[in-house]
Formats: C-alpha cells, structure tokens, sequence
C-alpha cells in the first residue's frame, strides 16, 4: 500500500494571522510643549551680571547728571553749547546702538536737527517750544526724502524711518533744557528734576552691581529693586533740593523729580530690553561702548521733556 503524502500546510487555518494595527500618533498638546519650552528656557544659564560694567555706567549717569546740572547755572549760549556736545554724543550712540539701514541719513539729519533746535531754543523771543516743533517737522521731512532717495530705495524704509524719528525726538528733548533755562525759576527746575533723573540712574545701576535681585526677565541682567529704589531715592533728593532752592518746595519739587526718574529709569530699562530681543533674534551686537551707554544716554533725552512739562505744572 502507498504511502500518503504529509498533508500539506494549511495557510488558511484558523484564525488567520493578523498584521499588527498601525499605532495612532498621540495628538500634539500645545498646552505641554509651551510648559516643555518653558522649562528648557528655565533650564538654560541666565546672562551674568557685570558689577564692574554696571558701576561704570552709574558713573557715566553721574557725570552727565554734573555736566548737565552745572552747565545749567551758566549763560544761555554756553548751555546751548554744553546741550550740542550731549546732542552729538546721543546721536552717535543711538545710530551705532540701533543700526539703521542708512547711519549716515539718520545721523546728519539728527546733528542737523540739534543745530537747529539749539539756535531757536536761544534766540527765540520769547522762549517757547514753537519754534523747535518747526525745526522737528522740517527734519523729519528731510530724513523721509533722505530715505526714499537713498540707493536701496524702499528696502527697510519703516525702520530706517524709526530710527530717525528717535533720533530726532531725542535731540529736540534735550534743546528743551534750553528753553526752560530761560524761564524764571527753570534753572532751579532744571536742578531739581535732572538730578533726580541722574540719581535714580545711579542708585539702580550700582544696586545691579550689587545684587541684580528679582531679575525682570531672564535674559535682561537687570534687578527689578535697582529700579523701585533708584525712583526712590530719586524723588527724595528732588525734594531735599527743592527745600534749598530759592523758588522752589519740597513737595512739588518732590513730586517733579518722581516724574522726571520715572522716566529716567524706565527707559534705560527698556533699552535693555531691546539689546536682549536683538540677541535673541540674532542680530549682529553693536559696538560695546555705544551698546552699554545707550540706555543712559537715552534716559536723559526722554527724561528732559517730562521735566519741563512737570516743571510748568509743579514748579513754576
């Protein structure tokens, strides 16, 4: 008898073999990824403190805060003169620092601007913003004609145009140190409100070197109680000078000089800011000078304008 084959395998036995189900991809949580950056920014090094970088700019606020305080106890034209020199200073340190398109637009239209607004700021009769608001609008218009014939044409116009707005504005600022001066009692106010401006730059800076304590924000090397104190203390020597002067009281002299550094300690602040968001993006730094006394510099020009307006309505 024949042997019978093996019987061959059965492919279709049951149950049939099965090919593992795909696996579902989680959906994305946008809620854990932004706690997961934020947890790797916290992870990532703060940048340091500089103490002997931060008392050196403390003492470039004092400086400017002497020369601009006793430039003010001198003639109008000498003033006038003293303002030029900062103006020069704010306009080159502002064009390095920001890197406009065009540096050489923004930075003859700013010189030309300061020449123009100290001129009217002294010979003015009588003493009155006026003519510097003229001066200001014909800069500006002759930076956007600057810009827009300029051989890039239109690439970065907007910001090139912001620059030189900040530019101009920073520079009229300071002319209207020259028209306070002029006013009875503006000396004393200039007195008052500059050095409570300088002073809360001073007090903040030198309290960063000590210990920068809260830090505002991870990538600003700044302490959110330099900036409390230095308002402080600001606004106190205000109203300690304001006790002295001849002209003035304590407490609207007080009161002046909180205005004036707020200002003062809220734009160089800010700055800071700036500088970080353009290292976060990538952007080349500026030039090292220009980028650290920017923040100063820029205070004094902004903190001018609030103290002529919290000297009409406080001090004179």
């Amino acid at each position: 008898m024949p042997a019978t084959p093996p019987p061959a395998e059965d492919h279709g036995a049951w149950p049939p073999a099965t090919e593992p189900a795909p696996r579902r991809r989680r959906p994305r949580d946008p809620e854990n990824e932004h706690s997961a950056e934020h947890s790797a920014e916290q992870m990532a090094p703060l940048p340091p403190v500089r103490r002997l970088l931060s008392l050196g700019i403390a003492g470039f606020a004092l400086l400017m805060t002497v020369g601009l305080v006793v430039g003010a106890q001198t003639t109008h034209e000498s003033y006038a003169v003293v303002i030029f020199g900062v103006q020069a200073l704010f306009v080159g340190v502002w064009t390095i620092a920001s890197q406009p398109p065009a540096p050489r637009v923004v930075g003859g239209v700013g010189l030309a601007v300061a020449i123009g607004t100290d001129v009217a700021a002294v010979f003015t009769r009588p003493a009155s913003l006026a003519p510097l608001a003229y001066v200001t609008a014909a800069g500006f218009i002759v930076g956007v004609v600057g810009q827009l014939t300029r051989p890039a044409g239109r690439q970065r116009v907007t910001e090139s145009l912001g620059s030189s707005l900040v530019v101009t504005l920073g520079v009229v600022s300071f002319a209207s140190l020259v028209v306070l001066g002029r006013i009875p009692h503006g000396t004393q106010a200039i007195v008052a409100c500059l050095a409570a401006a300088g002073i809360a730059l001073f007090v903040a800076r030198f309290t960063d070197a000590v210990a920068a304590l809260p830090r505002i924000a991870p990538q600003v090397p700044r302490g959110g109680a330099g900036v409390v104190l230095g308002a402080m203390v600001g606004t106190g020597a205000a109203g300690a000078i304001g006790n002295y002067l001849d002209g003035l009281s304590p407490l609207p002299s007080a009161l002046a000089g909180l205005v004036t550094a707020i200002v003062a300690v809220m734009v160089d602040l800010s700055v800071g800011y700036a500088e970080a968001s353009r290292r976060v993006d990538g952007d080349e730094p500026a030039l090292w000078l220009a980028q650290h006394i920017q923040g100063p510099i820029g205070a004094f020009a902004f903190a001018a304008p609030a103290a002529y307006v919290a000297s009409w309505l406080l001090l004179l």
